[in-house]
């Protein structure tokens, strides 16, 4: 797939006052200072489609973006760590957790996960709160620029062994990516656009 048209639609902090249309979408979320913003520009060919930020916690709201008039990104607040107050974070929590159980337009979740670190408790929960509310998801490994591809399989398997023995039957399926050289670029899209294809022989 090509990315021809990347356009921003609404920020706001209430699922209910989402795009009401019927398109499928995408939402993009992880810890705080993983690479959303430089992915989701990476993604659609945007310098400054998302806004990118050294501080933790730029990103505070539901953002929809309207990809090729046909789907919508959904760039939602980084979660720990953010040098955000605590009440804050609490209604962070709240507005995150009504779009993902509320949003019948919500087709897959991509948890991105720095490929750099070890398994982070706060990441294992997030994952495992998806699956057990029964939400798509996939989980994309950012930064792989920053280490070599050795070192990167091997921090994948090493995460995998970790999923596994956290309670999963197996490692669900993920991406390997870098904002700084595109890798993972194609092959995330091509996974987009196939789930693109299915949902509109569902719909029509």
């Amino acid at each position: 797939m090509k990315i021809t048209s990347a356009e921003f639609i609404i920020s706001n902090s209430d699922a209910t006052k989402c795009p009401n249309e019927p398109l499928p979408e995408y939402a993009f979320i992880g810890r705080s200072n993983v690479g959303k913003s430089s992915l989701i520009n990476m993604l659609t060919n945007h310098k400054n489609l998302a806004k990118t930020s050294g501080k933790p916690g730029k990103t505070q709201l539901i953002n929809h973006f309207k990809i090729n008039q046909n789907w919508f990104l959904v760039d939602l607040p980084g979660y720990g760590y953010a040098r955000v107050s605590k009440k804050t974070k609490e209604v962070f929590q709240q507005f995150i957790t009504q779009y993902f159980e509320t949003r019948q337009q919500l087709v897959c979740a991509f948890v991105l996960i720095d490929i750099r670190l070890e398994a982070q408790k706060i990441d294992l929960e997030f994952i495992n709160y998806l699956g057990e509310t029964g939400i798509p998801f996939c989980i994309v490994f950012t930064k792989a620029d920053k280490i070599g591809k050795v070192k990167a399989q091997q921090n994948v398997a090493a995460y995998r062994k970790k999923i596994l023995t956290n309670g999963w039957e197996e490692m669900p399926q993920h991406f390997i990516t870098s904002s700084l050289d595109s890798t993972g670029k194609d092959q995330l899209l091509e996974f987009i656009d196939q789930i693109n294809s299915d949902f509109r022989k569902e719909t029509f």
